[in-house]
């Protein structure tokens, strides 16, 4: 896993990249959390949906409401970058839709849209 830190005046943002799952329960992300406050003092994440379990994406499993609930509750913002079109379920749909509303959690297509996402919100 590799961690680059994406910075526009005070706001940075820790962009982890990898081509293995990162994320696989409470633990790990709380880990990754650590990891990027400590190491590169991030409050902001930006992270890929490929480097999620599958079961993230799962809302019965209650793993992204989770981990989310954790992030927010240690004001950590993260922005998770993917094509999310190929999930049918009208449920995780109407969770993107109203994370995207807040200024902390946020599903985007594109890592330059996530980036101005994390960046605008203080």
């Amino acid at each position: 896993m590799k961690v680059t830190v994406d910075q526009k005046g005070e706001s940075k943002v820790a962009v982890i990249e990898s081509s293995d799952i990162v994320i696989r329960d409470v633990q790990e992300a709380l880990d990754l959390m650590a990891s990027v406050k400590y190491n590169d003092d991030c409050h902001k994440i930006l992270i890929h949906k490929s480097n999620l379990t599958e079961d993230f994406f799962e809302l019965k499993t209650r793993l992204a409401g989770e981990i989310l609930q954790k992030y927010t509750n240690y004001h950590v913002k993260i922005a998770i970058v993917g094509d999310f079109d190929g999930y049918d379920s009208k449920s995780l749909k109407d969770f993107i839709y109203e994370c995207n509303k807040g200024k902390q959690v946020f599903f985007l297509k594109e890592k330059e849209d996530a980036l101005r996402a994390l960046h605008g919100v203080s």
